[in-house]
């Protein structure tokens, strides 16, 4: 039966900052960096076959140091992006065919990035409280449909990152691949809404840590049959 491992990025300079991200590219803090070798280690017992992270680099960080700190994830294989022609900023230097056998390849998108938080993104959370009152701030970042100023809610993240899941990542499992997705608070949350058949309601308050691996045993039709914390 198939993996699916999803895990959040680890702390981030400006998780860190305590400050609203979202598509700003920050890299990960030493302490972000360490979530992801710990999570790394604890993963030494699975196999990944291929890897789907956003592309901000704080997710591609976290996937490249999941997948090199125990070699044993990769089954022997190397870790490499890929670019295809459809990327108008490739510049197509590689000129190389592949190595399917000898390689785990991973796959970036835009579709799996974070919740663009708009006009907050950059802002101090606590001081945003102090100036617009906790519970309009808990709205924006908890609700299912609001949308921050001149951002995503919640529901908007599902319906990009969604379409990717079933035609990419659901594919790959019903294939028989045990999959690595390095994502995001809100791209993960609308997976995981998926996955579990969680409402409108239920899913604002499901909370997802830094660097910890969540593994669904699926089988090939796409069912979960077993859901593990590695926290």
């Amino acid at each position: 039966m198939p993996d699916l491992i999803l895990i959040r990025h680890g702390q981030s300079l400006w998780n860190a900052a305590n400050k609203f991200t979202g598509w700003v590219d920050v890299p990960l803090s030493e302490r972000g960096r360490a979530e992801a070798m710990i999570a790394s280690k604890k993963l030494r017992d699975y196999r990944v076959d291929v890897c789907f992270t956003s592309m901000l680099f704080r997710a591609m960080e976290t996937a490249v140091v999941c997948l090199t700190e125990c070699s044993e994830i990769c089954g022997g294989k190397t870790p490499i992006f890929q670019h295809g022609d459809d990327d108008p900023n490739w510049h197509g230097w590689d000129h190389y065919d592949g190595e399917p056998a000898q390689e785990l390849p991973i796959f970036t998108t835009p579709q799996l990035d974070e919740r663009y938080y708009g006009k907050l993104q950059g802002l101090d959370k606590q001081e945003t409280v102090e100036k617009f009152g906790a519970a309009q701030v808990q709205i924006w970042r908890r609700s299912f449909s609001e949308r921050p100023p001149g951002g995503e809610s919640l529901e908007d993240t599902m319906h990009r990152a969604m379409p990717f899941f079933r035609d990419r990542i659901l594919a790959q499992l019903k294939a028989g691949d045990n999959v690595l997705v390095a994502a995001h608070g809100n791209s993960l949350r609308s997976i995981i809404m998926d996955l579990e058949q969680l409402t409108s309601e239920e899913v604002p308050l499901l909370e997802l840590a830094t660097g910890v691996p969540i593994v669904y045993r699926m089988n090939t039709n796409g069912t979960v049959l077993q859901k593990v914390i590695l926290n």
